[in-house]
């Protein structure tokens, strides 16, 4: 064989080696990204308090200011976290992340036209508020699940609500409870009652168009549903998993 030929073998070797090369590195970078980091981010914030989170970035850059104080959940009134657990997610203490029962009752009433309804969890918004940025793609849909699984395996309930009620926002520029307690009612979260609570969690869907503070007629009477809801939560111990 001429050793013209022989090169040309070679460099169609070489170009097969290139590709797969390529192949390798982009899966060992999707491996790294939707895999190995979120496990490792997880592990941290296991134990140390998450800075910021992408939704504050964001605000902070619109003009809306930035009032965010961590504090441990034992000094976080019982009352906030059952008022929460009554308006956001009562089966908190029940499911793994994800609550099909509510998953199913929302597409069932998205398909029949009726208000839009959300099936997330606890466990799902603070993996989305803590880890991912705002929107409802599915690249972020998807990553949202991995988070959701990691930190009910690695967090356990009472991490996951400690992180949520200290990165939840809670007004423009206001995140966490103890920055939204002192913000409303000049408490501290340790000291919020029944009915400021109901208040707070109240908000929670809409927190930059309602006020706790000052809650106008929808406010007010959603609160006195999760009020009423919040005592059902205590008596059955639906709040075991975290108090």
């Amino acid at each position: 064989m001429s050793s013209q030929g022989q090169g040309k073998r070679h460099v169609v070797k070489r170009g097969k080696g290139g590709f797969w090369g390529f192949v390798r590195a982009v899966f060992i970078a999707g491996l790294i990204v939707f895999f190995i980091g979120p496990v490792v981010m997880v592990a941290i914030y296991r134990f140390l308090p998450p800075p910021v989170t992408f939704l504050m970035v964001q605000r902070t850059i619109e003009g809306r200011g930035f009032e965010r104080k961590w504090v441990p959940l034992e000094e976080i009134s019982p009352n906030l976290v059952r008022a929460v657990i009554a308006a956001e997610d009562a089966r908190f203490c029940e499911h793994y992340g994800f609550d099909v029962e509510a998953i199913q009752k929302a597409m069932v009433a998205n398909e029949a036209g009726k208000k839009l309804r959300g099936g997330s969890t606890i466990s799902q918004q603070t993996a989305k508020n803590v880890f991912l940025w705002p929107g409802r793609d599915w690249v972020r849909k998807g990553l949202e699940t991995w988070f959701t699984a990691l930190i009910e395996v690695g967090w356990g309930k009472r991490r996951i609500m400690e992180v949520y009620l200290n990165s939840i926002e809670w007004g423009p520029g206001v995140y966490g409870a103890e920055a939204a307690a002192r913000k409303n009612f000049k408490v501290p979260a340790r000291s919020l009652t029944v009915a400021q609570s109901a208040r707070l969690a109240a908000i929670l869907p809409s927190p930059l168009k309602w006020k706790a503070a000052k809650p106008g007629p929808y406010v007010q009477k959603r609160s006195g549903r999760i009020t009423r809801n919040a005592r059902a939560v205590r008596r059955e111990g639906l709040t075991a998993c975290v108090l």
